[in-house]
């Protein structure tokens, strides 16, 4: 009786032990699901109005005549198609548009963002195509994280006017 009571234990303490790292490796994959989702869409948001992003002749938006796109204190701030200017700001551990939305929910924290740019000047000041290398490093619940980065050119040709 004993032998059995024991082989019993044993059986639902590994059956228990089973479930338990079943659900807490399900925890892990719904937080990782989320974290890639939540990036996939946020730089494909930013991704599609950097690319359709046009020329500052006046340099209203950018600070300076005849840029394309200016990145600083963790603001990149550009003219979109509709010339109006747009801006993605890191405020905290979240990132917002112009008019104040966040674009990552609670849950996220971005840890980095940070921008490149290139071609962003005038010919002669360069002869490059306008575009924007942008790095994220994202943190979301159940100890995920994930590194990201995209480079968009800009639609338009970079000539002179």
């Amino acid at each position: 009786m004993v032998v059995a009571v024991a082989v019993f234990s044993l059986l639902v303490g590994a059956t228990s032990s089973i479930f338990l790292s079943s659900i807490k490796n399900q925890k892990q994959s719904l937080a990782t699901q989320e974290i890639l989702d939540q990036t996939s869409y946020l730089m494909e948001y930013m991704s599609r109005a950097l690319r359709m992003a046009k020329k500052d002749m006046a340099g209203s938006c950018t600070g300076a005549a005849k840029l394309n796109y200016a990145f600083a204190g963790q603001c990149l701030k550009f003219l979109n198609y509709n010339g109006a200017c747009q801006q993605f700001c890191l405020e905290g551990a979240r990132l917002k548009d112009e008019n104040g939305n966040y674009l990552t929910s609670a849950n996220l924290q971005v840890a980095n963002f940070a921008v490149m740019l290139s071609g962003a000047s005038q010919p002669p000041a360069d002869y490059l195509q306008p575009r924007v290398t942008i790095s994220l490093n994202v943190a979301g619940q159940e100890q995920t994280s994930i590194k990201i980065q995209t480079t968009v050119s800009q639609r338009n040709l970079d000539i002179r006017k």
